[in-house]
């Protein structure tokens, strides 16, 4: 992807041993297309397969010890 210097609208960043950070607008729906009712510009979503509260993060990661491994 080309830099042209201009921050991109929504940054996903894959936190170690962690969720992914989402920043930016978005729209986040579940498989049936219900939109769910989200404020704010800054979202954490499970990663680990834990949380009771799935899609967001509720710290199970922390609690059940998950790890990942970066991919190369």
């Amino acid at each position: 992807m080309a830099d042209n210097g201009a921050e991109p609208a929504v940054v996903v960043k894959v936190v170690d041993n962690g969720p992914y950070q989402v920043k930016g607008p978005i729209r986040l729906v579940d498989h049936d297309n219900n939109e769910y009712e989200i404020g704010g510009r800054t979202h954490l979503l499970c990663r680990c397969g834990n949380s009771a509260k799935k899609p967001f993060c509720d710290g199970a990661h922390v609690r059940t010890g998950f790890t990942a491994t970066r991919a190369e």
